[in-house]
């Protein structure tokens, strides 16, 4: 769907000539009435994308390659990973301060930094070779 698309713009002058004859009472069914359309529209134009993407990636599955990746593609990924490692690292703390104080909390924040990078060393060249040859991906 484009930003000014004319189907569009027809439905809105036409609901909004439609509300200038009925009134103010049916505004809500108008406005209704429009973003159902609106949503159709939209839900069009999702699922033509979800199909183009499933077939992208049943050609490369077919190909037996797999699609180039840029360093920053995955910085979505690495940035919620990080921000929910940072939030459960809150009552982890806590937990480990007061079931083994200042030894406990140590051992847990080298837990959660430990987990990190973990997940930061997939994306490294010479980790990427061995993630390839795993069993898990199948």
């Amino acid at each position: 769907m484009e930003a000014r698309d004319p189907e569009l713009k027809k439905e809105l002058d036409a609901t909004l000539h439609a509300r200038r004859e009925l009134g103010e009472e049916y505004d809500a069914a108008l406005v209704e009435s429009f973003l159902e359309k609106v949503e159709q529209r939209l839900d069009g134009t999702v699922d033509r994308r979800v199909r183009r993407q499933l077939a992208e990636q049943q050609m490369v599955v077919a190909r037996g390659t797999r699609p180039p990746q840029s360093p920053e593609g995955n910085f979505g990924e690495r940035f919620g990973f990080a921000i929910v490692s940072l939030i459960l690292a809150i009552p982890l703390s806590a937990i480990a301060v007061v079931n083994a104080n200042l030894e406990g909390l140590i051992v847990a924040w080298f837990g959660i930094v430990g987990v990190n990078a973990a997940h930061a060393a997939r994306g490294w060249p010479w980790m990427r070779g061995r993630r390839e040859k795993s069993d898990w991906d199948d």
